[in-house]
């Protein structure tokens, strides 16, 4: 498709057409009418009986099928050519209104696209000394239309040949496969459930011409922005629909909840003693809930709009509600066209808060540090890590995060994403990695466990356990399987349960400390043996992961370092995230 062509196109002539289907459509019912009067029904009561009568009467009822067959067909090519006309204006009206925004900037733009200006100041011509990002714009708005307009052509040119097949072989005449085309013209007009495999999403929104999904995007954001194998890209464009929708209802249910009540019931209620109102503890729950959901929107939103440079690269909302606790899924770089993906699942806690903005400054991080492994590698491969808050996670140390249940309900979901970002990415994604981080590490293995996940590594940050005994349990090779635990981290026995007891635990805890107990041999991430006191502890969820007896790879940690101390600046086992994700060797 090009300038001229698309410029030039004289929509009504589709319309012309479609209107001649129409009168077709119209006429030929009318026909079928007529005969069913005429011959079918004046045979049926002819009383004409025998062997004869018989045959007549079933040739006579496989025509009326082939006859509102036939009628169907022409109903689908009119239904068509409107929805070709409906794409191709529109795609034509981009091209000139990008056209006619580049004439009123003083831009020329050639046949073939290309942009010039007049760049004398004195010029009674010049385009301004923004001229250049202007043309930049514009440029990218022509191209958007060409391809608007050469998509749609190929999506007519393929329906209306596949249409045209039916009638010339006759198979338009059979009933099964009018009830197909039906249910594909149905099926375009529909959006799948949510939990359809996501390659046969995106197999149905790559059939969609722009103006459809664009209308999907608009008419059902929360259905398509929340949907595995819909692109990022447009998932993003209806999450940012979905976000605002969603801060204008907290908003809303906030200002609802009216004056804070009193904290205690009144004295004389109560016998003199103070006692905490019930109306104000529900408020105060609700009001809370509302307040940081809106903390949490408030993250999004300055993180999306941060004006991209080398230091913050775009973002893109892949998922987003407030039902809960709230769900959110943040990319940073897009990861349809990434070399590299990570996927960070965060733990305990993790919700539409005050929490997110960290989770999200994580993300950031982890990219700016397999990008610094890239460029020390002279690799000019790109990375995207992903934010993924799409589960319901615990929200306590104490009772939740001692539950399992919290990590299986998120096995069908958190699988489903990984495979969606396997069916929308533009060729094969180069190194993919799973991250994870506290509980987040049980959502992950109790997911690769039970389910299987399409990646290339995981990387099991401060686990409490992941439901399995040992790294090649997770289904991938456990050369691939990477663990981190800090010396200075409380999970290492604050939360131990092995089956010989908890009291066994805090004895290797502290023998280790000591420098006394059962010596065990190790292997490091370097192949170095290693030897120290044998911990072999069981955490709440499984056998910690960076025992030898589990055989992860061990990443470096700081010693002094806390639960949620691996992604600062002197931690020095960021770096080595960033090669994982990278794909590079952890040094």
């Amino acid at each position: 498709m090009d300038i001229k062509t698309l410029y030039d196109a004289n929509i009504n002539n589709i319309t012309t057409a479609k209107n001649a289907f129409d009168a077709l459509y119209s006429a030929f019912g009318r026909h079928i009418e007529s005969w069913q009067h005429e011959v079918a029904d004046r045979l049926s009561n002819s009383h004409w009986t025998g062997t004869a009568a018989n045959h007549a009467q079933a040739r006579i009822q496989f025509l009326g099928t082939e006859l509102q067959s036939a009628h169907s067909e022409l109903d689908f090519v009119s239904k068509a050519l409107a929805k070709a006309a409906e794409q191709f204006a529109l795609a034509q009206a981009h091209l000139v209104y990008a056209l006619d925004d580049a004439k009123a900037a003083k831009l020329n733009v050639a046949t073939d696209g290309t942009i010039t200006w007049d760049k004398e100041p004195t010029s009674a011509n010049y385009a301004g000394a923004g001229a250049e990002t202007t043309a930049i714009a514009i440029s990218n708005r022509i191209t958007a239309a060409l391809n608007e307009a050469a998509h749609a052509d190929q999506e007519i040119s393929a329906r209306l040949n596949h249409f045209a097949t039916n009638a010339s072989n006759g198979t338009g005449l059979d009933a099964a496969t009018v009830a197909k085309d039906q249910a594909a013209e149905t099926a375009r007009e529909q959006i799948p459930p949510a939990g359809t495999d996501p390659a046969s999403v995106k197999s149905w929104w790559d059939g969609l011409t722009d103006a459809e999904q664009q209308k999907f995007i608009h008419d059902h954001p929360d259905q398509v922005g929340n949907l595995d194998g819909v692109p990022a890209t447009a998932r993003d464009q209806a999450n940012r629909i979905n976000l605002q929708r969603g801060k204008q209802d907290l908003q809303h249910q906030l200002d609802g909840l009216g004056p804070e009540p009193s904290k205690y019931l009144n004295r004389a209620e109560t016998n003199g003693g103070p006692v905490e109102n019930p109306e104000y503890s529900a408020w105060k729950k609700k009001h809370d809930d509302l307040t940081d959901k809106l903390k949490g929107v408030k993250s999004i939103e300055d993180r999306l709009n941060t004006k991209v440079d080398d230091d913050h690269p775009p973002t893109f909302l892949l998922g987003f509600d407030t039902k809960g606790h709230g769900h959110a899924i943040i990319a940073v770089n897009n990861p349809d066209t990434a070399d590299n993906v990570s996927t960070y699942v965060p733990g305990t806690g993790a919700r539409v808060g005050s929490s997110l903005r960290s989770d999200i400054e994580r993300s950031d991080l982890m990219v700016a540090s397999a990008n610094k492994a890239n460029k020390k590698a002279g690799d000019p491969s790109t990375s995207s890590s992903i934010t993924w808050v799409g589960y319901d996670a615990p929200q306590s140390i104490i009772p939740e995060a001692a539950d399992d249940t919290y990590a299986k309900n998120a096995e069908d979901k958190l699988k489903s994403f990984e495979n969606g970002l396997h069916a929308t990415h533009r060729g094969k994604i180069a190194n993919n990695t799973i991250l994870a981080h506290s509980y987040g590490t049980t959502t992950v293995g109790y997911t690769m466990r039970d389910k299987g996940l399409p990646v290339d590594n995981v990387v099991l940050i401060a686990s409490p356990g992941c439901g399995v005994e040992h790294a090649k349990d997770l289904g991938i090779d456990p050369s691939r399987v990477y663990a981190a635990q800090s010396d200075g981290d409380s999970i290492g026995w604050a939360d131990a349960a092995d089956p010989k007891g908890m009291g066994k635990n805090v004895r290797d805890y502290y023998a280790e400390i000591w420098g006394v107990g059962n010596h065990y041999t190790g292997v490091d991430t370097h192949g170095v043996h290693v030897g120290g006191i044998d911990t072999d502890n069981h955490m709440i969820h499984g056998r910690q992961t960076t025992v030898p007896e589990f055989g992860a790879h061990i990443l470096p940690t700081n010693p002094k370092g806390d639960h949620s101390d691996y992604w600062n600046d002197d931690s020095p086992t960021l770096p080595a995230m960033g090669e994982i994700i990278a794909g590079k060797p952890v040094s």
